[in-house]
């Protein structure tokens, strides 16, 4: 008999996850969209965070239910799971293609005469290029993070 293979995540395995990198999209956007919609792509990968530590704080519940410290490792997932999903998909990253576009476009406004659209259109490239380089660097320094701080008091 092969062991049985853990359960399916689907905040990790499916194409919701794509939802927590809303915001990074509605910052590379964000000279045509605006301000009004980057704050709404920054809801839904808030929502995302918030669902999945809903999803994480039952799952502990279940597994530690009827347990010594069921109520503390409980709390402890919510935690853990709220401070790193936050940090690693909404803040952190948010923040990140944020200061890359305003860098490009200043870079791009001082060294090139482009028309505006030309401008913000290629801003919004390199701001979505940037994206698939940034999620592991800052997972790893979440990670890191977390384990130095957080996780050490864990239950």
């Amino acid at each position: 008999m092969s062991p049985e293979a853990p359960p399916r995540d689907i905040y990790k395995d499916t194409p919701i996850r794509l939802l927590g990198y809303a915001n990074e999209v509605g910052e590379s956007l964000r000279g045509f969209i605006g301000t009004k919609w980057v704050n709404v792509s920054y809801g839904v990968a808030t929502l995302y965070v918030v669902a999945d530590t809903i999803d994480k704080t039952g799952k502990s519940y279940i597994n530690n239910s009827g347990k010594p410290g069921c109520v503390k490792k409980t709390v402890f997932a919510a935690t853990d799971t709220l401070v790193w999903q936050m940090l690693a998909s909404v803040v952190i990253p948010g923040y990140t293609i944020n200061r890359v576009c305003a860098l490009s476009d200043f870079v791009l406004t001082k060294t090139a005469k482009l028309p505006t659209n030309s401008r913000k259109l290629l801003v919004t490239g390199v701001g979505l290029a940037v994206i698939p380089f940034i999620i592991k660097p800052i997972d790893n320094l979440v990670h890191l993070m977390l384990d130095s701080s957080l996780r050490k008091i864990a239950p």
